[in-house]
């Protein structure tokens, strides 16, 4: 997701977003232990995300 489609979106859709998309790192950590992951790029991409979330999310809390 792009940071200005992130911005769009309620505060509620930004909490859930985070949520679900912290759940998949986690999968995606435990499949990469047992050497289930080929794409291992994803893992810094959903970090990436995490953080435009959470970054976004403070923003709009303090405004």
């Amino acid at each position: 997701m792009k940071t200005k489609e992130i911005r769009e979106l309620a505060t509620a859709e930004l909490e859930t977003n985070l949520r679900s998309t912290r759940e998949q790192l986690v999968q995606l950590r435990l499949r990469k232990q047992t050497g289930q992951v080929e794409k291992t790029h994803e893992l810094r991409t959903l970090r990436k995300n995490i953080a435009r979330f959470e970054t976004i999310l403070r923003q709009k809390k303090t405004a």
